[in-house]
């Protein structure tokens, strides 16, 4: 005789938890990393017990200031434009710079975008970025030279690689310049947002 099990022990997926809190997948994310919501990896997804979600959000509906004070950060939406990380996405393939953007943009990251190694240079020379994102195969100044520069403007900078394909040497060489991660084509907006908060520390 099977039993129904009970609503705290409901397991759930990403897509249910993102509907369920009316949130986005970065924001999930950030607070699997800062164990607010305990999830267990299931080969490229995530499951979460509804009863795990259900504490979290009792504990932050308590936690919330009194009416007109600042609501908590996880729940309150940032104003537009202050505060979000800043994404520079360099690619000579305008389909795959409007693919990122779109991306990144509805998980509420400020993107900027440049078509070669040489724009994204002088972008670089403007303004800081919290994230670079380059494709390694590019006209001109390619995306191992673009690195480098990145490298002696910020070298904090996280930074991640997008390739099709790539030889071995210069994989290695975009290993030694210390590249946080790998996005291979064709992209898949987890995969993308996963790497990008873990590049970021988000």
């Amino acid at each position: 005789m099977s039993t129904i099990p009970s609503q705290s022990e409901v397991i759930m997926t990403t897509d249910e938890v993102l509907a369920y809190l009316q949130v986005n997948l970065r924001t999930v994310y950030r607070l699997i990393k800062a164990g607010k919501i305990p999830a267990v990896r299931v080969g490229r997804q995530w499951r979460f017990r509804k009863g795990d979600i259900d504490a979290w959000l009792n504990t932050e509906r308590r936690n919330r200031a009194p009416l007109g004070q600042k609501a908590p950060e996880s729940l309150s939406a940032r104003p537009e434009g202050v505060g979000r990380p800043r994404v520079l996405v360099v690619d000579d393939e305008e389909s795959i710079r409007e693919l990122l953007s779109k991306m990144l943009a509805m998980a509420e990251y400020d993107v900027e975008t440049a078509p070669d190694g040489r724009m994204g240079i002088e972008r670089l020379r403007q303004q800081q970025y919290d994230l670079l994102i380059s494709d390694l195969k590019m006209p001109n100044v390619d995306g191992l030279a673009l690195i480098r520069e990145a490298r002696h403007l910020a070298a904090s900078m996280p930074v991640l690689i997008i390739t099709g394909y790539s030889s071995e040497q210069s994989a290695i060489e975009a290993v030694n310049l210390g590249v946080n991660g790998y996005l291979t084509k064709p992209f898949r907006a987890p995969q993308v947002l996963a790497a990008t908060a873990r590049a970021i520390g988000d």
